[in-house]
């Protein structure tokens, strides 16, 4: 941090708007958040102690799932906090340190996003390959640098953001330290940090978003010379779950991120990053295992062994 740099700490302003609603927002706020880390729990457990979920796809899933975990416990209780005690201010280090991890996360998540599809596409284009290319050792290989690209890329950028001068006022137009509010705090020349962030974003996304595109257009045309429709089906199915949540992550991270300006509609992106942060972790485990049959029975099985076990 820069002589320059004084202040100490900054003011989420949360949503103003509602905040004599504090306490019921914390409430719905609390269930959402419980119910996504169950969900995510349940997924994790299910796949470490059913031997039959122990395949590459489920290994990424709860990946996937510990990440969505410890991305929304990096804003959520902050957010709970200020609903309930209206504690709304935030030290510099912790703001900074929440900003790394939860963009970190989310970059992780992405690029594990893009491995999942190169999953999906070898075990439905290239079946006779896929034990030996797509074995547990190259998943947590790939899953491992995911994440570690992840908290790598970002450094640089939240270590440039930090080397700012905030001269004042200290009010985060949001409700948890997120780059482009912070970029819009500065009273420094910005235009090489927005610049940076721009391109870094623009990047994750598009090379997840490409090597998505590459491997489900693949995907589609066998599935399309596949020879019966239950066996379209049933290779569509085990596609649909991630085609969803990609959707939903997509939709609003390019919204939040993707924007030459960072100081640009700052205040809407509010919205989306509620969406992305509690919505989004909520429904991921209801949809991957509403839509996974395998999922279901290892769910009622265990279910069933447990009230034998009673």
């Amino acid at each position: 941090m820069r002589n320059e740099t004084t202040v100490q700490e900054f003011t989420l302003e949360g949503f103003p708007a509602v905040q004599h609603l504090g306490k019921v927002l914390f409430l719905v706020h609390l269930l959402a958040y419980l119910a996504s880390m169950a969900g995510n729990a349940v997924i994790i457990t299910i796949t470490c102690v059913d031997s039959r979920l122990h395949t590459p796809m489920y290994f990424l899933l709860s990946v996937f799932s510990f990440l969505e975990c410890c991305c929304t416990s990096t804003v959520i209780p902050k957010l709970m906090v200020i609903y309930l005690l209206g504690r709304q201010t935030i030290s510099f280090v912790a703001c900074f340190t929440q900003a790394f991890v939860f963009v970190s996360l989310g970059a992780a998540g992405f690029l594990l996003m893009a491995v999942m599809s190169l999953d999906r596409y070898m075990a439905i284009c290239r079946p006779l390959h896929y034990p030996t290319i797509m074995n547990l050792k190259t998943c947590l290989l790939m899953a491992a640098a995911c994440i570690s690209l992840g908290f790598t890329l970002i450094a640089g950028l939240v270590v440039k953001i930090s080397q700012l001068s905030f001269c004042g006022p200290h009010v985060i137009t949001h409700f948890f330290c997120d780059l482009g509010p912070l970029i819009h705090l500065s009273c420094s020349d910005t235009r090489s940090v927005e610049i940076m962030t721009f391109v870094l974003a623009l990047c994750i996304l598009l090379t997840s978003l490409i090597i998505t595109i590459i491997a489900y257009s693949n995907i589609v045309v066998t599935i399309i010379r596949l020879p019966s429709a239950k066996e379209r089906q049933k290779a569509f199915s085990t596609c649909s779950s991630h085609l969803i949540v990609l959707s939903l992550m997509y939709g609003s991270c390019v919204f939040i991120y993707v924007k030459p300006k960072q100081t640009n509609k700052v205040e809407s992106n509010r919205e989306a990053a509620l969406v992305a942060t509690v919505v989004t972790p909520l429904l991921n485990p209801v949809i991957y295992t509403l839509r996974n049959k395998q999922v279901h029975q290892a769910l009622r099985e265990k279910i069933c062994t447990v009230k034998m076990s009673r």
